[in-house]
């Protein structure tokens, strides 16, 4: 029975993954309409939507304690500012180079911050995974034609993995203070209400103009590539483990690419797929865990 549930949650987490790779299809689709505080505003308003069901079906006592604000604000700024930067970095590259930069750099990025902030020692094989992240990075981010790097879109995505290490941190110390859900659903909350006051001069109800295409991508991308998602990674990593779970991070850049190349027609990019792998050889070097020897 306990294998069955195991399996049950790991067909759950390959869906988890499925629906965030897809999500840099549907966000590339959402650029070609309408501008960015609009699209980023929806985004957040249907997310908070989607959340309520979710957090009404689980009744999940909703404790708002002073020390998770901070934690909820400062989230909250971060994700808009990684909309912001994945945004205009998937308006002028590439979907599923985006996808690959980011969900590979952003673990490398949150460990580097936590030796750096919290000062922790780094053991050998920890050094090399750096070494690999350095070399991976160095392929996908094209730094042998300098020139191309700084004109290129890659700079919206390196500063997206920075951000989304920031995000990575204070959601690991939240955790101390308010349930993974209720804290997903405060940030969207949050986030829709600061968008707004910034968007509301701009023609907000001009999705209603938007054709099916449109419609599908934005809900995906909010509901499907956001919400339920992040929802089923929570409720996973608990059943597997956050080891297991952490190790299906490496499909969504898969999925991201292959939902690019299907949809979007987007090229095979060769240094992508090279520098991407070495990158989540990278990734899985540092967050392996030293065995233990027994007698």
């Amino acid at each position: 029975m306990k294998n069955i549930k195991e399996q049950h949650f790991t067909y759950l987490m390959l869906l988890s993954m499925f629906f965030w790779g897809g999500g840099w299809t549907a966000l590339k689709i959402l650029t070609y309409n309408l501008p960015m505080d609009v699209i980023i505003f929806w985004r957040f308003f249907l997310m908070s939507l989607a959340f309520i069901p979710i957090i009404y079906y689980f009744k999940i006592p909703f404790k708002l304690e002073i020390g998770s604000l901070k934690y909820i604000i400062g989230s909250s700024i971060l994700n808009i500012s990684f909309m912001v930067s994945s945004f205009f970095g998937i308006k002028y590259g590439y979907a599923g180079a985006g996808s690959v930069i980011i969900t590979t750099f952003s673990p490398v990025m949150t460990f580097l911050l936590v030796a750096i902030l919290f000062r922790k020692k780094l053991h050998t094989r920890q050094y090399f995974g750096l070494l690999l992240g350095l070399i991976g990075g160095y392929i996908l981010l094209e730094l042998n034609n300098f020139s191309l790097f700084l004109n290129s879109s890659n700079l919206y995505f390196l500063l997206c993995a920075l951000i989304w290490a920031g995000v990575t941190l204070l959601s690991q110390h939240s955790q101390k203070h308010i349930h993974p859900i209720h804290y997903s659903f405060a940030i969207a909350l949050i986030a829709t209400l600061v968008t707004f006051f910034y968007a509301k001069d701009s023609n907000l109800l001009a999705v209603f103009h938007q054709n099916t295409e449109f419609w599908a991508a934005l809900i995906y991308l909010a509901v499907f590539g956001q919400t339920i998602a992040t929802t089923i990674f929570f409720i996973s990593s608990g059943k597997l483990g956050s080891e297991k779970t952490s190790s299906f991070m490496f499909l969504v850049p898969l999925f991201a690419l292959m939902s690019a190349w299907l949809i979007l027609d987007e090229p095979m990019q060769l240094h992508i797929i090279i520098g991407g792998a070495i990158s989540m050889l990278a990734v899985y070097f540092i967050n392996k865990k030293t065995s233990v020897k027994t007698n």
